[in-house]
């Protein structure tokens, strides 16, 4: 959907239900100790950055948070509970069931979600299912323009910790790709 959309009503058009604005997400209980992302950020600085962010819940699980293929410019910060994240293989790629994924991570609070997307608008790799009642932060990419205008300082360093994080899952998936192939070889 484009941007000038409300980011509202795309999450709720995803299927979310909308709870709010983040803006005292520093106040999150663990959030500031268990979030690589936001480990360097102070509490203020993660309160502006909530600010620009809208909390969202998915309450059964089940309940899809992400579906692959789908062009969205939007990533989510898990703020509690568990999400399921998997990816379509094989002949039935194309099949929308959830029994026919490849489980590629199970993630906790504090982790981010969907930031290659909102990063390249590309369609979403993955899919993403709330394992337990989930509530999560939303950001979009029209917000961290907004931040980088605005708060050059706090939007370079969340640049910064999304750069990190993507370098740290490439350098995490290079290695498991490294190990299937050393096992054919061997």
């Amino acid at each position: 959907m484009a941007a000038a959309v409300p980011l509202e009503e795309r999450i709720r058009a995803a299927g979310l239900e909308v709870a709010g604005c983040c803006e005292q997400l520093s106040q999150w209980p663990g959030l500031l100790e268990h979030s690589t992302l936001l480990q360097d950020f102070t509490p203020k600085e993660v309160d502006v950055l909530g600010s620009l962010m809208l909390q969202v819940r998915a309450k059964p699980p089940g309940d899809m948070l992400i579906r692959e293929g789908d062009i969205n410019d939007w990533m989510m910060l898990l703020l509690s509970g568990t999400v399921d994240v998997g990816k379509r293989i094989g002949p039935d790629a194309n099949h929308e069931e959830r029994g026919d994924n490849t489980r590629l991570a199970v993630l906790r609070p504090g982790t981010v979600l969907g930031e290659m997307s909102m990063f390249d608008g590309e369609p979403r790799y993955a899919s993403c299912w709330a394992l337990s009642a989930v509530e999560a932060a939303v950001l979009d990419r029209e917000a961290v323009a907004r931040l980088i205008k605005t708060r050059p300082d706090i939007g370079a360093k969340l640049l910064v910790k999304l750069t990190q994080l993507l370098a740290q899952r490439l350098r995490n998936t290079s290695a498991q790709l490294v190990k299937v192939l050393q096992r054919h070889v061997a």
